[in-house]
């Protein structure tokens, strides 16, 4: 039997459900969305049935009025968005509901693993009805079994928390490697290559051939590829466009796909008015997960990946979405940003938070001379207080640097 690991984003589907008629979880292929649905069904009493059950779909599609009928609420449907008609019915349901007096809290659960298409009609459908969650692969917390809370920097307690488990580089090189979706994390006898493999082909047979018309797929698996050899820089369209063939408009199209499937995110560059003729206005790129960006990179193994130029940019991957993953699964916005300016001078992460502002670098090292560290002590010219200046990194402890400035550990986040 599949060992459970205890998802932070739980509490927030039950307390969405206690406050909403609807609510839809959303993320990647494989981040555990079915895992929980059915947690839910057994531990809530809800009714459950998936629209991959090709009957049920064909019954969604052609009747959805009849298939709300043969399945009563609190109902969860998992992979609404191969039937997104349902959603005019399921409004149809909570507004009788509501018009009849009855509770009408938590009848629905919905899941959907390409949000592309489908939050068109939620938007549409059940405006002021429904709640959202995004679920991401799992997180550091999770993997570790240890409570999560939003990261910021507070030296004390950074150290504090840093110093309840450690990860040796190696290890750490290898979970970069593996990825932090929850089957590899599960089945200890999967490969990465084999799940990414797999989870490749899926995906691009599915989801995006359903969704865009992807006449050459060898010219879009390299496009992915192109992507993850960029994880961690700015997005550039016209260089992609170049590199792969494609017009930038396909490329626009296609970035888009791939934000909505929960598998990139974008970082925008801070700014406000002191700085905003000097900034570099272009988003940074990331992969939600680092394991199936080193699959599309190619790099297969620890070794490999310590010894050539993508080490760098995937450390900041991992390192950039663990701190997202503590605001998104409390299902708070992400206070973050990133900073460069016409001098180059770059800060990895900005977060603006309670007034003030931190300044973040997340690092492959574990020690740091005056250059690495002489960007964050200049500081950025700001509106803001500039309260806590730090570096993420593979050291085994917490030290501090000069101006203030502190080496954290990753198990700080």
């Amino acid at each position: 039997m599949m060992t459970m690991i205890e998802r932070k984003i739980y509490g927030q589907i039950l307390r969405s459900i206690s406050l909403r008629p609807v609510t839809l979880i959303t993320g990647a292929r494989q981040v555990g969305k079915t895992t929980l649905c059915l947690k839910l069904r057994d531990e809530k009493g809800y009714n459950y049935t998936s629209l991959r059950d090709k009957d049920e779909r064909a019954l969604a599609r052609k009747d959805p009025n009849m298939f709300l009928q043969m399945h009563p609420a609190p109902l969860i449907i998992d992979e609404v968005q191969y039937a997104p008609a349902l959603l005019e019915s399921i409004e149809s349901v909570v507004d009788r509901t509501k018009v009849n007096g009855e509770e009408n809290k938590g009848l629905y659960v919905l899941t959907g693993s390409q949000a592309y298409k489908l939050m068109d009609g939620v938007t549409d459908s059940l405006a002021g009805r429904i709640s959202v969650i995004h679920m991401s692969p799992l997180s550091l917390s999770e993997i570790l079994k240890r409570e999560e809370e939003q990261f910021k920097i507070d030296i004390p307690h950074n150290i504090k928390r840093s110093s309840e488990v450690t990860i040796a580089p190696l290890e750490f090189f290898n979970r970069l490697i593996r990825g932090t979706y929850p089957e590899p994390e599960v089945e200890k006898e999967l490969t990465a290559q084999e799940f990414y493999s797999d989870y490749m082909e899926t995906y691009i047979d599915r989801d995006v051939s359903e969704i865009i018309n992807v006449r050459n797929k060898d010219k879009f698996h390299s496009f992915m590829q192109l992507l993850a050899s960029l994880t961690g820089q700015e997005l550039n369209y016209e260089r992609i466009a170049s590199d792969v063939g494609i017009n930038g408009k396909t490329v626009k199209e296609w970035i888009s796909v791939l934000i909505a499937g929960d598998i990139i995110h974008l970082l925008q560059p801070y700014s406000d008015r002191s700085t905003s003729k000097r900034i570099v206005k272009r988003p940074k790129i990331y992969f939600w997960d680092t394991g199936l960006a080193c699959y599309l990179a190619r790099v297969l193994d620890a070794q490999s990946l310590v010894a050539g130029y993508l080490k760098g940019p995937m450390v900041e991957t991992f390192m950039v979405n663990e701190i997202i993953k503590t605001y998104r699964n409390a299902r708070m916005d992400s206070p973050l940003y990133y900073y460069r300016d016409s001098n180059n001078v770059e800060i990895d992460l900005v977060m603006l938070k309670e007034g003030s502002l931190s300044l973040i670098e997340c690092k492959s090292g574990t020690e740091f001379g005056w250059d690495d560290i002489k960007a964050m002590a200049r500081g950025i010219p700001s509106q803001y207080p500039i309260e806590g200046k730090c570096i993420i990194c593979l050291a085994e402890k917490a030290y501090p640097l000069e101006n203030g400035i502190y080496a954290l550990p990753i198990t700080a986040i």
